[in-house]
């Protein structure tokens, strides 16, 4: 019985110390500070020297290259160059078979000094019957020749001085047929119209190629003048507006490593070139071509390129990291009811509020909002025009610390190497305490 009451007695002692312990647990799970506190990086503001960059991609060409197409059709029978070969202005390059068109020219002089000759016929004629003409109207006024007569001078005088003018018109269609003749002729020979190189050569000798009167014609070759060589990079439609014709670049050539060229914008393109029109991948460009200043014998023609566009540079400008800055949207203010009940929160004439660019500064150990106008950024930094004067604290990170878990008033983990320095600098004056009072 004894040994009874001594099992009930731990029983309940046990059952009450847990009973005690759950509750302790309780209260310091629910009683507890639950004061939300994140874990920041920060960074003084400061003043800086900003470069708004615009990076495109594309290929080097000439500034000027010309392509080489025939006019008129026919086998190539002189091929004086090679691809790679430096040309003058003026020099061969190439010549097609040219006897059909010879041919055709002396058809023309013939067809022209023929009509020439008819010509002349048809002159002195008319000269016989104007005389004729003449002679009638003088026998008509001393009476001595009828109105018939002088009628059927005159109608011979006008026939004949029709088929003389006619004669003229055919000796000059007959002049510019062999005009035309000539010229197709001299289309046989084709000369380099500017000093440069060869850089595509498509055809071979004795090969028969077309000319361009009733389609593109053979592409023979092209000629490029590679002393001024440019960047042909593709932009995107919202970076555009910010391009000026003159602006300076730093071009990177994939085939020349870590080198960069130096350039400036020479053209700004004015039509839009869309791919994946219609679709989700739909993208609109526009053209910008970017003149090299430095130059290298090694560039060629079709290599691959990157370039940096140096659209505006501000000087010694509040500045903070980009990711410091986020945008947030005013939380509406919830308006009540005459009978007190809570309404939907309420939006401003049919408009959701617009989103706000905010950063996040220390202030003593919590979070700041502040509201920021920016203006320019390079890779790395952005201009603050208002908001921030310097010297501010700002957060930098994590990023999701600052684009979702930041508000105002959040308790702030400062990083341990400002703790430590903090600690260092206090230690220091209660060093330097301890030695003043000793000294006194």
């Amino acid at each position: 019985m004894a040994k009874s009451k001594k099992s009930k007695k731990k029983f309940f002692i046990f059952g009450a110390l847990a009973v005690l312990l759950l509750v302790v647990i309780a209260l310091v799970v629910f009683g507890g500070d639950n004061e939300k506190i994140v874990s920041v990086q920060i960074e003084k503001v400061n003043n800086r020297t900003i470069t708004q960059v615009v990076s495109a991609t594309g290929k080097i060409h000439p500034e000027y290259q010309v392509e080489l197409r025939p006019e008129v059709t026919g086998e190539v029978v002189e091929l004086p160059v090679e691809e790679g070969d430096i040309v003058q202005k003026g020099q061969l390059l190439i010549r097609i078979k040219p006897e059909q068109y010879i041919a055709q020219r002396n058809r023309a002089r013939a067809s022209l000094e023929s009509a020439k000759a008819n010509l002349k016929v048809r002159e002195a004629v008319l000269e016989r019957v104007d005389a004729e003409y003449k002679r009638v109207q003088g026998l008509f006024e001393k009476g001595l020749a009828s109105e018939q007569d002088i009628e059927n001078a005159k109608s011979e005088y006008l026939q004949n001085q029709g088929s003389y003018e006619s004669q003229i018109a055919l000796v000059m269609q007959s002049q510019e047929s062999l005009n035309d003749a000539q010229e197709q002729m001299d289309k046989t020979t084709i000369y380099s119209p500017i000093h440069g190189k060869v850089t595509a050569l498509n055809v071979e000798l004795s090969e028969r190629v077309l000319g361009s009167s009733f389609s593109q014609g053979t592409h023979l070759m092209t000629v490029a003048n590679l002393s001024k060589m440019e960047a042909r990079v593709e932009v995107d439609e919202n970076d555009i507006v910010l391009i000026s014709v003159g602006d300076t670049t730093n071009v990177d050539i994939d085939a020349f490593g870590d080198r960069k060229f130096r350039g400036i914008v020479s053209q700004i393109g004015n039509s839009a070139k869309t791919s994946g029109s219609g679709t989700q991948d739909e993208v609109v460009n526009f053209e910008v071509r970017v003149r090299l200043l430095d130059l290298d014998d090694n560039i060629r023609p079709g290599m691959s390129c990157d370039t940096d566009i140096e659209t505006e540079t501000k000087v010694n400008v509040v500045s903070v990291p980009i990711q410091s800055v986020t945008a947030r949207v005013d939380k509406p203010k919830v308006e009540k009811s005459e009978e007190g009940d809570e309404d939907a929160p309420a939006v401003k004439n049919g408009r959701k509020n617009k989103p706000k660019e905010v950063v996040f500064v220390n202030d003593n150990g919590t979070a700041k909002q502040i509201l920021v106008e920016t203006g320019i950024s390079d890779d790395t930094y952005i201009e603050i025009k208002s908001g921030l004067e310097g010297g501010e604290e700002v957060i930098i990170g994590p990023y999701r610390a600052i684009s979702k878990e930041l508000e105002e008033g959040t308790k702030l983990m400062l990083p341990k190497a400002k703790k430590d320095k903090k600690a260092k600098s206090d230690s220091t004056e209660v060093g330097e305490d301890k030695d003043s009072t000793k000294a006194e």
